[in-house]
């Protein structure tokens, strides 16, 4: 069953391209004029019919965005830092979801299983939004590179964990050992996903000089990583990443002609645009639908321990690597603080929530009313925040 026609589609890009004219003349992040516009088409009698769900977003629009953000990686310096994104993408998670999750039981009195599922899957930050919220501010080099790199690699941690507390929120017991096989085996998996997928992409392309042919082997990788990383329950985004790193890796693509790679990453760059712009104009018409006032001290208590759980995060975990070469200064810490912007990936796993977890409608509601103040508060002050640490010139 389509979720999106052809008709409708052509239509929100529309606006899309009138909403990037106005945020560039504005001097306003893309990301917020989407959302913002997203918003207004909601309240108009005319608005498409059109949902953002989990289909929708794993099997179309979440792997080109992912796929090019890794395509574009600087692999050597990702590379430096690996220990240190991988310590704020695993024990930053937990870390984070263990205070959301306390902070709503006792503060909102939710039950233990709905404070549980909505830390899992609001503990992440979001690639989908990071990425878009860094693109338009021309930060280049190590601070790029982490943010990014926390972004996408933090997925596999959040899957297991939201799957072991969705479990838990219907009943099924899941033991220490049961976890710790979880995420060897999703973690595992996804890596030989994408890299068994990028490589059979790499041996093709290489049989061939016709650009579009090689187009059309790492639209396959892009897409082929993910799709079969979640058939197998494991997780896309971290296919997709290995892919895409594998396929942007300069000694990698060595078969494909440096004329042939510029035309691949025109490509990749304008089918992220296009998914980006439809993310963001879908999550602001969902928001635009929200009654978020009749839940509002649950939404203030969640903005706030998002907040503090994002800062427990990330100043403990920087400062694990504060005596080695991987320190961070202080003002990249703030900047890694208030960039750990949530999205759309929260929202596809509130959206599949089974009907049996308690406060469903609260936790998606909630998680609606997060990534809308993610998006416009943090997503709005990010370039000024830059530009006063000197990261982006005026």
């Amino acid at each position: 069953m389509m979720e999106i026609s052809v008709q409708q589609a052509a239509l929100l890009l529309l606006i899309s391209a009138v909403v990037a004219i106005v945020t560039r003349r504005l001097r306003l992040p893309y990301s917020v004029g989407l959302v913002a516009a997203g918003i207004v088409l909601a309240l108009l009698p005319f608005s498409p019919v059109v949902n953002l769900t989990k289909n929708l977003l794993f099997a179309v629009l979440l792997p080109p965005l992912i796929f090019e953000a890794a395509f574009s990686l600087d692999w050597p310096q990702l590379r430096a830092d690996l220990p240190l994104v991988l310590v704020l993408a695993s024990l930053g998670v937990v870390l984070s979801a263990g205070v959301t999750t306390a902070g709503m039981h006792f503060l909102t009195h939710w039950p233990w299983a709905s404070a549980l599922v909505f830390g899992a899957l609001i503990s992440a930050t979001d690639p989908v939004s990071v990425i878009a919220a860094f693109k338009g501010t021309n930060v280049r080099g190590r601070l790029r590179g982490l943010v990014e790199g926390e972004s996408l690699f933090n997925d596999g941690t959040a899957a297991v964990l939201f799957a072991i507390c969705v479990a838990a929120a219907t009943g099924t017991p899941v033991s220490a050992w049961e976890v710790s096989l979880r995420l060897v085996v999703v973690i595992g998996g996804s890596l030989v996903c994408g890299a068994v997928v990028a490589y059979a992409a790499l041996l093709l392309a290489g049989r061939t000089e016709e650009l579009f042919v090689e187009l059309t082997f790492t639209t396959a990788a892009a897409y082929g990583s993910f799709l079969l990383a979640e058939d197998l329950h494991l997780s896309g985004v971290l296919a997709t990443l290995v892919a895409g790193l594998i396929l942007g890796n300069t000694r990698a693509m060595k078969y494909i002609p440096d004329a042939d790679r510029q035309g691949i990453q025109s490509f990749w760059e304008y089918a992220a645009f296009v998914a980006n712009s439809l993310v963001f104009l879908l999550i602001g018409i969902r928001v635009g639908r929200e009654h978020f006032l009749r839940g509002w001290l649950a939404v203030f208590v969640a903005i706030v321990l998002i907040l503090l759980s994002r800062a427990i995060a990330v100043y403990p975990c920087c400062g694990l690597f504060a005596r080695t070469r991987l320190r961070v200064s202080m003002r990249h810490q703030h900047v890694l603080f208030w960039g750990g912007l949530r999205g759309a990936l929260a929202l596809a796993l509130a959206l599949s929530l089974p009907p049996e977890v308690p406060e469903r409608e609260s936790i998606v509601s909630t998680s609606f009313a997060v990534v809308a103040f993610s998006i416009f508060v943090q997503g709005m002050t990010m370039k000024p925040m830059l530009r006063r640490f000197d990261e982006v010139p005026e």
